[in-house]
């Protein structure tokens, strides 16, 4: 058997713990809920078509035309009743939570528009708490108050999915699908429970002002009144919902109006699951099983035209308002409450972008899996070759899939998203008109284009350097509306029995054939696009090397804070002052631009470095984060709209009166004494002879990660570069001539301060080897006349633990005095309280809100990839 050198060993098993760290548990968590909501869709699908496989697309086309306009009319004004109650969710839940603070119709405004463009979306893409949270925040709301809106809002409409249900049950109980009957009795007893403890509830809420505590969280609960018509509202909203399929359907396909409200609130929250948008295959399967409509070309009709009615109409008058909004703005013809209306809209225009694009590409997709007109290609094959159909077919599929993966980019206000949109919707267009003349088509891309070209200023981040992915909510949404789409075309060519040759037929009328080979593109790209996500999913990151810009290392040399060293060690980004007088060095982790400690120059650049990395973060669509940044400048990063969180305490040594001497530094002068008595003497060379020393470094260096089982940590700390290491002088501990210890030394310019970096030994060395070593190195330092020595840092060291104080603060504290077996975070403070150090805080600063732990996540995975270790310095 071959043997594996020591250090090969080791790296094998250090790149193994590395990889052990990855976040598979998170990872594998969304790719199978993402998976669950696609299998939920696909097995509605195949339900779907088990039921309707007697029926043909001829005959749902002719029921389809065959619905009265009386009947259409009808569903709209139910459909116009649902989402007015919709509104009044919003309107309830602001006033219940913040009162006064918002106006009415801009409540109402976010709650109706929110709904239909996440209605036509599906929730996994863009979910209406989303929506109202960048709304409710322009209005300074702030995220607390946020949550308790959402939840009320929501409160509301399962609410009346519950009583509907427990009405259903209480009503006709004989009649209720299998899919819930437990026996009449059983049915109409658990209604009656279910409806009285919803009026206890409201008597309960009549009594006094309620508060709702779940641990620390305090949610405060609507009056009696104002639950009773957030009820209402919620009851009005489903029922006006099911009411606009209900007058649809077919006559007599309904025996029982609460058992068809049963049914009706179970496909709704079937289609959630699915994450297609609207619900689409799995509301239908549900509506056709359960009411027991299948071989019934009227009732598919019915749902088509609820499709229509319900979910198309209402976004295409969110588009219709954004426009007019968008319009009016550029003319500067607004005042008093539109001024309102344009501020509430702005914040929604990138989803409703991204519902544009969506819904190009599912247009597109329908479009080249059904069969086109016959008088239409005869009069395309007086004009096109075969060739260009059958490719412009290919072409329409693939434009209308990579429609609904740009919406993602759209949704982030990319501005390559925006830029590719704008030439697949004109590819689109074209594709529409030269594979089978359809100019509505066509008509439809060119003014969605439009619509975006009006949305321009909206688009302006600049992404860096980034692997492609999709999230696995987005894939699970672009998935079911692919094999929905392709459900459709099995269901339009049903009537066609299969034959291999049908794959290579080319004919004017083989759209059959056409069909299955689209089929194979869209399984393909999408196949494609999952191997992607599974690859370059979001893991922890690999720092890799980056040129340092030649004016680094002096604005290095002339800082006076030691720590701005780390610009040397090439893992790091730079954004450069204009004039070479100062940058700032960062790494993008996630979704986040963390920069290592504030902007590093003279005073008069910092602050307008700091607003240039803000800058450069919001232009490339990510999160501002400050990593390790002192009090001086929190004005700075407040004013910047960033929120702080304290992570502990950073410990320096005044070393204009340290000494050794006193009975407090006893144990630092025995560590000395005992290294002279071991024969273990103390050297700083200087950074010209590092590299003869090398070779000797990295093999302690590697003893030492050996004996911690750890591997090298990056961005806030050095790791083991020969090229890093050679910029500075390296303090050593020999023994018999053999270096058993040693630490690169960080110097500040002026001789402000000064510290280690990388502190690591042999594992049989002296038990007070670092004691020893750092008690050397202040004494030296002192003789050097430096004022300060750094120790670094303490992690929660500091944190308020009061019931008044944050819950940052809070957790912190909790985890500083409970977190023993995890990292022993009050012995790290004790080790360096015996240097008689002043204490002073250190900041994570990024975006509050919805933002802040996925900012404190990503400065996470950047440090180390471990959740303890982003503490560390």
């Amino acid at each position: 058997m071959t043997s594996i050198p020591g250090n090969e060993k080791q790296t094998r098993r250090i790149e193994a713990r590395a990889q052990s760290r990855l976040p598979w548990g998170k990872k594998t968590k969304s790719a199978l809920f993402a998976f669950f909501g696609i299998a939920v869709a696909v097995i509605g699908l195949l339900v779907l078509d088990h039921l309707s496989s007697g029926i043909s697309i001829h005959d749902v086309k002719q029921s389809i035309h065959a619905i009265p306009g009386s009947v259409l009319l009808t569903a709209l004004f139910f459909t116009f009743v649902s989402f007015a109650a919709v509104a009044l969710y919003d309107v309830v839940a602001v006033e219940t939570i913040a009162p006064g603070r918002v106006p009415y119709h801009i409540s109402a405004m976010a709650g109706g528009a929110g709904y239909a463009i996440s209605n036509a979306l599906g929730f996994s893409l863009l979910t209406g708490g989303a929506l109202r949270y960048r709304v409710y925040a322009a209005e300074g709301i702030d995220i607390a108050d946020i949550g308790r809106i959402i939840g009320t809002s929501w409160m509301a409409i399962w609410f009346a999915f519950t009583i509907l249900i427990a009405v259903a049950l209480v009503i006709d109980p004989s009649r209720i699908p299998w899919l819930f009957s437990f026996g009449p009795v059983l049915d109409q007893l658990i209604g009656i429970l279910v409806l009285f403890a919803v009026a206890v509830l409201l008597y309960w809420l009549s009594r006094r002002e309620r508060t709702l505590n779940i641990g620390r969280l305090s949610v405060r609960l609507p009056s009696s009144q104002g639950a009773l018509l957030q009820i209402l509202a919620g009851l009005v909203d489903v029922a006006a919902a099911a009411a606009t399929l209900y007058v649809l359907l077919p006559a007599g396909s309904v025996n029982s109006i609460p058992a068809f409200a049963l049914v009706y609130v179970v496909a709704v929250a079937l289609g959630i699951i699915s994450h297609a948008p609207g619900g689409i295959g799995a509301f239908e399967a549900t509506i056709v099983a359960g009411l027991g409509l299948g071989q019934n070309p009227d009732a598919i009709a019915a749902l088509v035209a609820y499709r229509v009615i319900y979910t198309l109409i209402p976004f295409l008058m969110a588009i219709a308002g954004f426009v007019v909004s968008e319009a009016l703005r550029r003319r500067h013809l607004i005042a008093g409450p539109t001024i309102s209306a344009v501020r509430m809209f702005e914040p929604l225009i990138p989803p409703l972008s991204a519902g544009i694009a969506f819904l190009g590409g599912i247009v597109l997709l329908i479009s080249a899996v059904i069969p086109d007109l016959h008088h239409r290609l005869e009069m395309l094959a007086d004009i096109l070759p075969l060739p260009f159909l059958e490719m412009s077919h290919l072409g329409a599929s693939f434009v209308g899939l990579a429609l609904l993966i740009v919406a993602r980019g759209l949704a982030r206000r990319l501005w390559r998203a925006w830029f590719l949109a704008l030439i697949l919707f004109s590819l689109g267009a074209i594709f529409a008109l030269s594979k089978a003349f359809a100019w509505e088509e066509a008509l439809m891309l060119a003014l969605m284009a439009g619509t975006l070209l009006l949305f321009r200023d909206s688009f302006y981040r600049k992404p860096l350097g980034e692997h492609f992915s999709l999230s696995w909510g987005w894939l699970a949404s672009v998935g079911t509306t692919a094999f929905s789409i392709l459900w459709l075309g099995l269901f339009a060519y049903r009537h066609v029995e299969y034959a291999n040759q049908l794959w290579w037929e080319f004919a004017w009328d083989a759209q059959a054939s056409r069909f299955l080979r689209v089929s194979v593109l869209i399984l393909t790209f999408l196949a494609a696009i999952t191997i992607n996500t599974i690859i370059n999913g979001v893991g922890r990151g690999k720092l890799r090397a980056q040129p340092i810009p030649e004016q680094v290392p002096d604005l290095v040399a002339m800082s006076p804070s030691a720590s701005d060293a780390l610009a040397l060690l090439g893992d790091k980004r730079f954004l450069m002052d204009p004039q070479g007088k100062g940058f700032v060095m960062y790494a993008r982790s996630g979704g986040s631009l963390v920069s290592m400690g504030e902007p590093v120059g003279s005073d008069d650049v910092i602050a307008d470095l700091a607003w240039a990395f803000r800058g450069l973060a919001d232009r490339t669509g990510t999160r501002t984060v400050f990593y390790g940044v002192g009090p001086e400048r929190l004005p700075l990063f407040l004013d910047m709209g960033l929120t702080a969180l304290k992570l502990g305490e950073v410990a320096r040594v005044d070393l204009s009166d340290f000494s050794l001497e006193g009975s407090k530094r006893q144990p630092l002068r025995y560590a000395a004494r005992r290294l002279e008595k071991e024969g273990i003497s103390f050297e700083i060379l200087p950074k010209g002879q590092t590299a003869d020393i090398m070779d000797e470094l990295r093999a302690v260096s590697d003893a030492w990660l050996e004996m911690k089982s750890g591997s090298e940590k990056r961005f806030s700390l050095g790791s083991f570069e020969n090229a890093y290491l050679s910029h500075f002088d390296i303090a050593v501990l020999r023994k018999e001539g053999a270096i058993v210890a040693f630490a690169n030394v960080w110097r500040g310019a002026g001789n402000q301060e000064i510290a280690v970096d990388l502190m690591r030994h042999v594992p049989d060395a002296s038990s007070v080897i670092m004691d020893g070593l750092f008690a050397n190195l202040l004494m030296a330092a002192k003789g050097e006349g430096y004022r300060w020595f750094n120790l670094g840092a303490a992690p929660l060291s500091g944190l308020s633990d009061s019931h008044l104080a944050s819950r940052w603060n809070r957790i912190g504290s909790f985890i500083y005095r409970r977190g023993a077996e995890f990292y022993r975070f009050d012995g790290l403070r004790a080790f360096k309280d015996k240097f008689g150090p002043k204490w002073t805080p250190y900041y994570l600063i990024c975006p509050p809100g919805l933002a802040t732990p996925r900012s404190l996540i990503d400065a996470t995975n950047l440090v180390s990839g471990s959740p303890f270790e982003v503490f560390k310095r």
